[in-house]
């Protein structure tokens, strides 16, 4: 059954966090949820399963570069992403993703700086958005997932929230200039993971493994 978004929590130190929670709520409802549900018909399942309050992990799938802002836009709660370092040097583009609670990554390697940041984001009360593949893929399914995540669970022992992105390859595909209008946009959340109890290999290995077939269950429900 589809799920209305959940109620956004209203905590009052919510201006200690870092990032500007109060822009964030303004663009997502004046203009990313009207826009998901003029042009790509969005609907959201599991609403219900995403935790107001506490330490949470946001992971996902990810075909295409508009899923930060569906997959955050989902939650009832702000999200901070992991962004690629070269945003953070462009004017303007840099002082927005900022005021996002987006933190830098270096593309193509382990950056130990990015999962600080991570968990700093985390400490500071925000949802925190991972890929866990770490990159694109051309159907949206997991086959390749990362451990970066399953190491900042278990260090912050927040659980994992699976969240499914269904349909958002074909929004911008490879080669296009301008995104596609009325391409259907399916969410999927899940029940929660509880963080590991660990932090050795075998642990995060199948930790992470496990969070990847939730995620990939809920993408092959499809529509």
């Amino acid at each position: 059954m589809e799920n209305n978004i959940a109620p956004t929590s209203t905590n009052k130190d919510e201006t200690d966090k870092g990032g500007n929670p109060i822009l964030y709520k303004m663009f997502k409802w004046i203009v990313v949820r009207p826009l998901l549900h003029l042009f790509y018909q969005e609907k959201i399942y599991g609403a219900e399963n995403v935790p107001l309050t506490s330490n949470l992990i946001v992971v996902s799938n990810h075909a295409s570069d508009f899923d930060p802002l569906i997959v955050g836009s989902c939650m009832g709660r702000p999200v901070a992403f992991m962004a690629k370092e070269e945003l953070f040097t462009i004017p303007v583009i840099s002082q927005a993703i900022q005021a996002f609670g987006a933190y830098p990554v270096k593309r193509g390697a382990g950056d130990r700086a990015a999962i600080r940041s991570a968990i700093d984001s985390i400490n500071k009360g925000w949802a925190t958005g991972i890929f866990l593949q770490g990159t694109r893929t051309l159907d949206g399914k997991i086959t390749e997932p990362k451990l970066g995540a399953a190491m900042i669970a278990a260090k912050t022992q927040a659980p994992f929230l699976p969240v499914s992105v269904w349909g958002t390859e074909t929004i911008f595909p490879k080669g296009a200039k301008f995104p596609k209008l009325f391409q259907p946009v399916t969410v999927r959340i899940g029940e929660l993971i509880p963080a590991p109890d660990s932090s050795d290999r075998a642990t995060l290995e199948a930790y992470t493994q496990k969070c990847a077939e939730a995620i990939n269950a809920l993408h092959a429900l499809g529509r």
